[in-house]
């Protein structure tokens, strides 16, 4: 239960009133209200009503004369590191919210909670209590456009005295699975974002219909996950000149398929006034590994969706799959809400596949052994974003997710041997999450990962904004990354762009430059609608740049054309005492991520290939027949 407490009630306010005000405003009534003199102690049946009815009452409601305040009650002793920030901008962008939070602490957890209200609200876990009270001084009232944060405390149990009977397990471990529906605990968008299985749907939208689907300024798209609780990502800027664009919404199964519907319906409105007589089908992108499953034995699951909706259902053919791009596409032709049932329906089966896929993951490998304790929650370097999923922990598994590129994300990064299987799962953890079992590499868990180094260009003016006040801010960030960051003095007075070198293993250098890229845009760096682009430098062994140009530029043209970025590899340098030339990359973060880990690829492929020469020159003679 979610016990609420209301506070600066008058002396004459009985039980009845109360429940009285409950019922009037549409809130469940609990069959138990404590009331002393001046408050009470309520409970609701689950956080989602317990955050409507704070949101509803406090501050907004006069009972006998006196305007009441409603909050969570959370004993003292229970208030720890977890706080709820409530009245969030359902547009403001995670890269924001998460650079906000990080001001007052070490973020160890967000979660976001899927409510009725037509803001956000999220859960915060910082890693100690000190951080958590001085986010709740900082954050209350808090302006954000029009919209003022309101913060409270939520019951932290790993606060609670370690020998508390009832809350006690064989063993002395405390519950922490009792409710589903308390804060901290796993359960829907709740749970902690460690635990949660994102699993977007896909849809292909013919181009014609984008700019209706985004709207006036935004207004129409930001209506539709507002009141979808949605996140949708409108790939228009991929594939220019392509005749279908990718739309990627997270959300849980209700809102994704809410938001489905309501682009559906936008689409068709426009296919109205612009006199466009043919049906616009519904298209959802699926990973090829799922689609079997969903179509099921001699098509026997496809065939009962079609006859349970009324829709007529196809799939794209398996030789339109390449490397590069592991989605399938399904068409489904029927009425509106026809087509709105049969997507319920093949998310289901979608989802149980990636379920399962999930479940038969190796626990025992997990990218977190390579962070120390206080980084084990801290995983998300964006919320939303799993570094699980992004392929920089080893070299089977794709970087792109679904929500920072085009159909098809990106090619995985070259395994040990060529095994058709693995390079086509291998895509299902960017588009989904969390890799399947099958496309994890065989690889020595105590192996210490390559160290890289990493010259990234910043903005002048931004240094300040980047080191912080006293140094905190860098100081914090290189803890945060478990990375090496130096800003290296200005060449001169007038110099418009500052290097900074960031040394440390893959999943550091994601975590740095994420951050520093969120930096960026938090601090207004670069316009609203202004993506932040910046240029990277790496150093690559000399017998390697021509690999990666290829042949007539063939390579780094295919690169830049997978990755959005631009790759440049200067032909007039001379190598320096390691025998290594500079490759530049310039573009947005996920597209500079991608093409940093495509290089690597290359570059390991050349040193794989050169020691393969050298032990080749090196056998004896006379052990060839």
């Amino acid at each position: 239960m979610n016990k609420l407490y209301v506070g600066n009630l008058s002396p004459s306010v009985t039980v009845e009133d109360l429940k009285q005000l409950f019922g009037e405003r549409k809130l469940p009534v609990a069959d138990q209200v404590l009331l002393k003199s001046g408050y009470a102690f309520v409970d609701f049946p689950d956080q989602n009503w317990a955050i409507k009815a704070i949101e509803t009452l406090s501050g907004k409601v006069e009972l006998h004369g006196k305007v009441i305040e409603v909050d969570y009650s959370v004993p003292k002793k229970l208030r720890s590191r977890k706080i709820q920030i409530r009245n969030i901008p359902p547009h403001l962008q995670w890269e924001v919210l998460d650079g906000l939070l990080a001001q007052y602490g070490s973020v160890e957890n967000v979660e976001q909670v899927n409510t009725d209200t037509e803001t956000a609200v999220v859960n915060v876990t910082y890693a100690t209590k000190e951080e958590a009270k001085v986010a709740i001084e900082k954050l209350t009232g808090h302006q954000f456009e029009d919209y003022s944060f309101r913060v409270s405390y939520i019951l932290d149990m790993d606060a609670a005295p370690p020998l508390q009977g009832p809350r006690m397990r064989r063993g002395g471990r405390a519950s922490r699975d009792q409710d589903p529906s308390q804060p901290g605990t796993s359960g829907g968008l709740g749970g902690p974002r460690h635990k949660q299985h994102d699993f977007p749907l896909r849809m292909l939208v013919p181009t014609q219909f984008v700019g209706a689907i985004i709207g006036k300024e935004g207004l129409t798209i930001k209506n539709v996950t507002k009141q979808t609780q949605s996140k949708v990502d409108i790939h228009r800027k991929e594939n220019a000149g392509a005749a279908e664009k990718p739309i990627t919404i997270h959300s849980t199964p209700e809102g994704c398929s809410s938001a489905c519907g309501m682009i559906l319906d936008i689409m068709q409105k426009e296919a109205n006034e612009t006199k466009t007589t043919e049906d616009i089908p519904l298209k959802i992108l699926a990973h090829n590994s799922l689609v079997g499953r969903l179509i099921g034995k001699e098509g026997r699951n496809l065939k009962k969706i079609e006859e349970e909706t009324g829709t007529k259902i196809t799939i794209s053919s398996l030789h339109d799959l390449t490397i590069y791009n592991p989605e399938r596409t399904i068409t489904v032709k029927g009425s509106m809400e026809e087509c709105c049932k049969a997507e319920v329906e093949i998310m289901r089966k979608l989802r149980e596949a990636y379920e399962n896929d999930i479940a038969a993951i190796n626990v025992s490998w997990s990218p977190s052994a390579f962070l120390n304790e206080d980084e084990r929650q801290q995983t998300n370097l964006i919320p939303g974003l799993n570094l699980n999923a992004l392929g920089i922990f080893s070299s089977g598994l794709s970087v792109l997710p679904p929500s920072a590129g085009p159909r098809g994300g990106v090619p995985p990064a070259a395994s040990v041997g060529y095994n058709p299987f693995l390079s086509h799962s291998s895509h299902l953890s960017g588009l989904y999450g969390v890799p399947p079992a099958s496309a994890i590499p065989h690889q020595h868990p105590q192996q210490a990962p390559e160290q890289e180094v990493v010259y990234l260009f910043i903005p002048t003016q931004a240094v300040g904004a980047l080191i912080g006040k006293k140094g905190q801010h860098i100081k914090q960030l290189a803890r945060f990354a478990g990375a090496s960051i130096k800003i290296t003095p200005a060449e001169s007075p007038d110099v418009t762009e500052r290097m900074v070198i960031i040394t440390g293993p893959p999943e550091a250098q994601f975590k740095a430059q994420g951050r520093i890229f969120g930096k960026l845009k938090e601090e207004n760096f670069f316009t609203a609608k202004e993506e932040v682009k910046l240029e990277t430098h790496i150093k690559v062994p000399s017998t390697a740049a021509g690999r990666i140009i290829g042949k007539g530029g063939k390579t780094v043209n295919e690169l830049q054309n997978l990755t959005s970025a631009e790759v440049i590899v200067p032909r007039d340098q001379t190598p320096d005492e390691n025998d290594e030339v500079f490759v530049k990359i310039s573009g947005h973060f996920f597209a500079s991520q991608t093409a940093q880990r495509k290089i690597r690829e290359i570059i390991q492929q050349v040193k794989q290939q050169e020691q393969k020469h050298q032990q080749g020159a090196a056998v004896p003679p006379h052990h060839s027949k």
